[in-house]
């Protein structure tokens, strides 16, 4: 199945893109995909306890199930005004 990946602030710097496309098997979490992110780019790894995670636009935790065509998108802390 395929999902679409949204990834914002340090997170898209860190990978160069603030949306990716990747293709995952059934049954798939939020923690599968980005355990899939961090194994290609491991600087990201640092992040996971801090930041969010929604699917659809919905906040969500990494246990959350994810379907062919869903968005999920982490989101790391963020400061400044």
């Amino acid at each position: 199945m395929r999902v679409t990946v949204r990834l914002f602030a340090r997170l898209r710097d860190l990978t160069g893109s603030g949306e990716l496309v990747r293709d995952v098997t059934a049954p798939a979490t939020v923690q599968a995909i980005w355990g899939a992110l961090v194994a290609e780019v491991p600087a990201l790894a640092q992040y996971e306890k801090t930041m969010s995670v929604a699917v659809n636009a919905e906040y969500s935790t990494m246990a959350a199930a994810v379907s062919d065509g869903d968005e999920v998108a982490f989101l790391p802390p963020v400061s400044g005004g």
